[in-house]
């Protein structure tokens, strides 16, 4: 059995009780100075939070311990889960099956493979058979343009230097029109001046006809310039 605590005056009556009461009713002792005396002493409040937070990070360090065997089982699932495990033995047993009837029929699939297909039709479900149009569609216009695509391939090496060829054939095409444009300049001019000396000629040779027939022939001019100053 505990011991009586002599300080409080609510347990058994003993001298210090006694005295303290007499204490507390002459007012030289109160109540609160007697609840200071019964706390704890600061030393082992200290030691209560040091083992509360010993206790915290013991916690915190399982539950690390924990979440890091999680991530472990998590990246490890595909080998260690059961129904992962179920899966792969089920493909595993799966592709079992089909290599056993594969060794079984490996004399009638051999023959098979000597012999050659050509001229054999391949069962396909009506299903299936537009899309097979569709792919003989589709291979018809590869083989169709598989030269083509062989020489791109063949020119993906040289796809440099056929670039700078065309840059100088660009180049070379740029002096060619301006060349062009300047010849059709000139063309327009000559045409221009054709035009011009078109339309003097036929004043120059009237201004010559009035001057011969108002001017009289000189003594010594030729009978043969006669002649002809008489024909025009």
């Amino acid at each position: 059995m505990a011991a009586a605590n002599p300080w409080d005056p609510a347990s058994a009556p003993n001298a210090a009780g006694l005295l303290l009461g007499r204490f507390v009713a002459s007012g030289l002792v109160t109540e609160e100075m007697l609840n200071i005396s019964k706390n704890s002493a600061p030393c082992f409040v200290n030691f209560s939070r040091r083992q509360h937070i010993t206790d915290v990070q013991a916690e915190i360090y399982q539950k690390n311990l924990e979440i890091e065997l999680l991530r472990l089982e998590k990246d490890a699932a595909d080998v260690v889960h059961p129904s992962f495990l179920a899966e792969k033995c089920h493909a595993l047993q799966s592709m079992n099956n089909h290599l056993e009837a594969v060794l079984k029929e490996k004399r009638s699939l051999r023959q098979r493979l000597l012999k050659g297909t050509c001229q054999e039709n391949l069962p396909i479900e009506a299903v299936y058979h537009r899309y097979m149009v569709h792919l003989l569609e589709l291979a018809v216009t590869f083989i169709e343009r598989l030269e083509s695509h062989l020489e791109t391939i063949r020119n993906i090496p040289h796809l440099g230097t056929n670039l700078k060829k065309m840059i100088t054939a660009l180049a070379d095409m740029d002096i060619l029109v301006t060349k062009t444009e300047e010849l059709a300049e000139n063309i327009l001019k000559w045409r221009e001046q054709q035009k011009e000396v078109s339309f003097c000629i036929p004043n120059i040779l009237a201004e010559n006809f009035l001057h011969d027939a108002i001017m009289p022939p000189l003594p010594f001019t030729s009978k043969v310039k006669v002649q002809t100053g008489n024909a025009r």
